[in-house]
């Protein structure tokens, strides 16, 4: 796997894949009942390995905790002997309830938690908001301006308005950069309703996140059913979880394990590994990681690469998914 992509239409390189830092929530907020609660010291040690194994970049938000897992994530970057400048770092605004001015009165917030790293990959994390994209974009832009931010992406944001939101930002001279959406092998929605397309065209990186589908590709949940009883969140109650939805992905499951196999790899690191590859150099993925042995399998999954019929393969047994 190439070791470097570029965010976008921008000069940032980042490595295809990237950690995702929900889970350094401290348990706190809604986000944060998803995961248990980490010390700091696992943090730095998960930050750690994953800079070790060749990752780059770092994802969290405004509403992983209140800041708490921005503040986790700068504290393990410095103690890892990074500085501003050696990583990137993308973080991202809470629009619920909130106008567009919020989003330049909270800047300084975001500067705070994150001490001394700057803001490479500034993002809206949610298409609602008391604001119009026009005006939220406009936001961004200034804050790209005034040097607060580097580059400006969206979450969540649909094929329409991901373009309004380019317009937008191309009437001044920006580019929009990246579009952080779910994407899994059990979850290909994005190849069917235009925003994969789009990205391709606008020359925008697709950032998946929950691409292990909260760990129902790793294979777990297929071998003992009755491990999900024991998680944390509301994992347990959903349909993808229970019998039925286990059933439903048991043949895409195996063929993760027997092409895992072939490669002295793990059924995990195929999933990433496909889905950083089957579009070329458009997507790259935010898997978590609650442990050093997790962060190590997520970035283990760039080691190698997928033969075309091995990536043809999960393509189609993934299909049902789409």
């Amino acid at each position: 796997m190439d070791n470097h992509r570029s965010l976008g239409r921008s000069p940032i390189a980042i490595s295809p894949i990237g950690l995702g830092c929900w889970q350094f929530s401290e348990g706190r907020g809604f986000a944060g009942r998803f995961w248990p609660a980490l010390p700091q010291e696992t943090a730095n040690q998960i930050v750690a390995a994953s800079l070790d194994a060749g990752i780059n970049w770092f994802d969290t938000a405004e509403v992983y905790g209140g800041g708490r897992s921005e503040a986790a994530l700068a504290k393990a970057l410095t103690a890892a002997g990074k500085k501003n400048g050696d990583v990137v770092v993308a973080t991202k605004w809470w629009p619920m309830w909130r106008t567009a001015g919020n989003i330049k009165a909270t800047i300084r917030a975001r500067q705070s938690f994150l001490a001394s790293f700057g803001i490479d990959l500034y993002q809206i994390h949610q298409p609602f908001a008391l604001a119009s994209t026009a005006a939220q974009m406009h936001a961004m832009a200034d804050l790209v301006e005034d040097q607060r931010i580097r580059t400006v992406g969206v979450s969540n944001f649909s094929t329409a308005k991901m373009r309004a939101a380019h317009q937008v930002l191309d009437t001044r001279g920006i580019h929009l950069v990246s579009n952080q959406v779910r994407y899994s092998l059990l979850d290909r929605r994005i190849e069917k309703n235009g925003v994969l397309r789009t990205a391709q065209e606008l020359g925008i990186t697709i950032i998946a996140y929950s691409p292990l589908a909260q760990g129902i590709l790793s294979g777990k949940y297929h071998r003992d059913p009755n491990m999900i009883r024991s998680r944390p969140g509301p994992r347990k109650w959903m349909t993808a979880f229970r019998r039925r939805g286990l059933d439903r992905s048991r043949a895409l499951v195996a063929a993760l394990e027997e092409i895992a196999r072939a490669h002295d790899a793990t059924p995990s690191q195929v999933a990433l590994n496909w889905l950083a590859n089957y579009h070329g150099d458009t997507v790259v993925v935010i898997p978590g990681a609650t442990s050093v042995a997790q962060a190590e399998e997520n970035a283990g999954a760039m080691s190698f690469l997928l033969s075309d019929a091995e990536m043809n393969r999960l393509d189609e047994l993934s299909r049902p998914f789409c």
